[in-house]
């Protein structure tokens, strides 16, 4: 990993011309993305494993720029003024910028064993690939104190604007880890001490209050397919969210966060 450059003070963003048809295409170079949104860019430019590139801003005094100077490291990258425009054609016209956008290298995967060190509860993915359930998933798992989500590379999403925005800065404070084999990664887990429990139907009711003294992680399937076979037996018990409703199923991001909340809910203060 590329240390972080050397803090320096933020300098007022200059004015810079258009680019010229296909100069940048809208696409990032290989291992970069653009990310846009307030929330998004203002975690990662305060985020110090990032290597920024290229920072556009509609106005000088933009809120991501604000919050970046509170970080420790203050803004590490001088902010080029843009037309609204400009980003509108960069990132596409359906992409809900709010006048910034930041080019930057993609964090780097972070070890099933580093992540471990983190307390909190942690999240494994069978085959989620939507970059707006990962996202949402990411946020929930953030602010629930989970250690890390835990995917399988090559049926899970890179990181892209759409999944950073959705995650609402999420990104920069929950890491991926990215395992080749799924059901080798849920072993190691279980030899790290965790409990896991695959979120599906047919098992008991998940109840986090069972789960005293142990670290769980929480293994949640692709909407419509549930949890593959191989995955399903992997885990050391198979449970279910209490749903009185008429519905039967939820959406995996939402699954994800009452997932976490019955989890952690033990915890919670007394009133």
């Amino acid at each position: 990993m590329r240390p972080p450059r050397t803090s320096r003070p933020a300098r007022r963003p200059r004015s810079t011309a258009p680019a010229g048809p296909g100069r940048e295409g809208g696409a990032a170079p290989a291992g970069r993305c653009w990310l846009f949104g307030t929330h998004a860019v203002a975690a990662a430019l305060a985020n110090p494993r990032r290597v920024f590139e290229r920072l556009l801003v509609t106005e000088a005094e933009h809120p991501a720029l604000e919050e970046a100077m509170k970080a420790p490291g203050g803004l590490r990258i001088t902010p080029e003024l843009a037309p609204r425009a400009r980003l509108d054609d960069l990132l596409g016209a359906d992409a809900v910028h709010q006048g910034v956008a930041l080019l930057a290298r993609q964090l780097p995967s972070l070890a099933l064993e580093e992540a471990l060190a983190r307390p909190g509860p942690v999240l494994v993915l069978d085959q989620v690939t939507d970059p707006r359930n990962v996202g949402a998933i990411l946020r929930s798992a953030a602010a629930f104190g989970a250690a890390c989500l835990v995917v399988q590379d090559r049926n899970a999403p890179e990181e892209t604007a759409v999944l950073a925005k959705a995650a609402s800065g999420a990104l920069e404070s929950v890491p991926i880890v990215r395992e080749v084999n799924l059901s080798r990664a849920i072993e190691m887990l279980q030899k790290a001490g965790c409990w896991t429990v695959g979120l599906d139907a047919g098992g008991s009711m998940l109840d986090g209050g069972s789960f005293a003294n142990r670290r769980v992680a929480l293994v949640l399937g692709a909407e419509g397919r549930g949890l593959r076979r191989l995955t399903r037996e992997s885990c050391d018990e198979i449970a279910g969210l209490y749903m009185p409703g008429e519905m039967e199923s939820l959406n995996v991001s939402v699954a994800a966060a009452v997932g976490l909340y019955e989890l952690v809910r033990r915890g919670m203060p007394k009133a």
